[in-house]
């Protein structure tokens, strides 16, 4: 984040600056895109004004705050930013994307394919089929922390299945 202070009615010591660009660290986990920050702080006597203008992403945020001391108003300033960033955050992740906008468009029949293409298959694997039987292939299913195992049966030379249900038992699908 790119931040700049000015000072307006006085020169601003060292502590300052740090002080305003330590409370201005605490925005950054808001913001995923690079950031400019101009923090314009104006001291009068009792009076201390700092005002926040915060560019990123195409988004302008601001906030101004007015205090007795230039800490407090520095800091309430900082949460109204905080609040606004926040909020804008919120409405992306809520933003709906434009297919979901257009309720139930027509999809052509390329498009129709491509999406059963990419929704169907996910992972592809070659499985070599051991030779083993039924207990063979529970035991082996205990060790694992797989879902399923396919074999063949030695005693039938059939492939078979056999899956854990979300319940802990198993279910064995035989082939012909």
């Amino acid at each position: 984040m790119k931040i700049s202070v000015t000072f307006r009615n006085g020169e601003g010591e060292s502590w300052q600056k740090v002080f305003v660009e330590e409370k201005m660290q605490k925005l950054k986990k808001y913001l995923d895109m690079p950031a400019e920050a101009h923090i314009i702080v104006s001291m009068e006597k009792f009076r201390n004004t700092t005002e926040i203008n915060l560019s990123s992403n195409g988004w302008n945020i601001n906030a101004k705050e007015e205090a007795k001391d230039m800490r407090i108003a520095l800091d309430r300033c900082v949460d109204k930013i905080e609040k606004q960033l926040k909020k804008q955050r919120e409405k992306i992740r809520e933003h709906k994307p434009k297919s979901i906008r257009r309720g139930h468009e027509k999809l052509s029949a390329r498009e129709e394919l491509e999406e059963a293409t990419t929704n169907r298959i996910t992972e592809t694997r070659r499985v070599i089929l051991k030779p083993m039987s039924f207990d063979e292939a529970i035991m082996e299913l205990e060790e694992t922390n797989d879902r399923f195992i396919i074999y063949r049966d030695s005693s039938s030379e059939n492939v078979s299945l056999i899956y854990r249900r979300d319940d802990g038992n198993c279910t064995l699908i035989e082939t012909n």
